[in-house]
Formats: structure tokens, C-alpha cells, sequence
């Protein structure tokens, strides 16, 4: 099956023939219709094999239920644990490194295949390569290490800070 996407919609021929099939003719009646159209805001592509959340979608249930399956909602509280444990200490390490990496940039001479700096040289640059070809120096400033220390700093205070995703999964009493 195909699916055609169009500005922020995607619509497939499966969720079409769902949505036509159904009635909403005046604007009360149209919030039974919602589910379908819902669940064609996100473009899915299916091959053979029938997963849980296409059939919840071909069967017209909200994209949220179909989501619900893979979110955070189902990581259980020692797994949530876990990631944190492992998650707070590497994006705390890669945010001190990337800290490391904007000083290094102040000194363009500095001989980065020596002992000391290599050590925050070594596990940035190849990040820092990619992001250049997307973000090119401005004005002879080197601005990816400000990204990517931005961008961690984001995803520990989201993931693992105090009103973190995982915190709160961590902190759920299991009922």
C-alpha cells in the first residue's frame, strides 16, 4: 500500500475509503469521523505484514491508542531507572565535553591529536562533521559545539531533569 503525503497530511487510500464510508454530514454528528482524521495526520507505510498500529488506524481508532503502544506510557518504573542511570551521566559527559569543544574553538591552534585534548576531540568530532555540513562556520566562528551542547542540554533536562519523562515513569506506584 502507498501513501501520499500533502503538505502536513498524508492520506492513503485505505484511510479514504474508511473516511467515505462513514457520514458526517452536519457538524455534531462530525466528531465520529475525528479517529479517521485524525489518524491520517501521521503518514504510515506498511508493507505485507499487518502491525498494531495500522490495524488500529484501519480500524479507526484514535492515533493516540495506536501510539500508546510504543510510548513512554509502557516502560515500566525499573526500566525507566535504568535508562536514567545510564542517559543523566552520558549527556551530562557529552554536555561537559561539548563545553570542552567551544573553549578548544577559541584556540585554533591547539594540537588536538594530543593527550589531553584529544580526549574531548575524539567523541565529538565525528558528531561535529556532520552538523558542519549542515551549519557552515559563521563569520569564521565554528557554532556546532553551541548546537549540539544546546541539543544535550535540551534532551537531559526533558529526559532525566527533575520533571523529566523518565523521572516521572521512574516514579509511578505500579497499580
Amino acid at each position: 500500500m502507498t501513501t501520499v503525503a500533502s503538505g502536513f497530511v498524508s492520506f492513503s487510500p485505505a484511510l479514504y475509503l474508511a473516511k467515505s464510508r462513514r457520514s458526517c454530514r452536519n457538524i455534531r454528528t462530525r466528531s465520529a469521523c475525528l479517529p479517521v482524521v485524525s489518524s491520517s495526520l501521521t503518514q504510515v507505510e506498511v508493507d505485507t505484514a499487518t502491525t498494531s498500529l495500522y490495524s488500529s488506524i484501519i480500524s479507526s481508532k484514535p492515533i493516540s491508542e495506536a501510539l500508546h503502544n510504543i510510548s513512554l506510557a509502557d516502560l515500566d518504573p525499573g526500566t525507566a531507572k535504568l535508562a536514567i542511570g545510564i542517559l543523566g551521566p552520558a549527556l551530562s559527559a557529552f554536555g561537559f565535553l561539548f563545553i570542552l569543544r567551544i573553549v578548544m574553538s577559541w584556540y585554533p591552534k591547539l594540537p588536538v591529536d594530543k593527550f589531553p585534548y584529544v580526549l574531548a576531540y575524539a567523541p565529538t568530532e565525528p558528531i561535529l562533521v556532520q552538523t558542519r555540513k549542515v551549519i557552515p562556520p559563521l563569520a569564521g566562528v565554528d557554532v556546532t559545539p553551541v548546537v549540539w551542547f544546546g541539543l544535550v542540554s535540551f534532551l537531559s533536562e526533558i529526559l532525566v531533569g527533575p520533571q523529566g519523562l523518565l523521572v516521572l515513569v521512574s516514579q509511578q506506584q505500579i497499580s
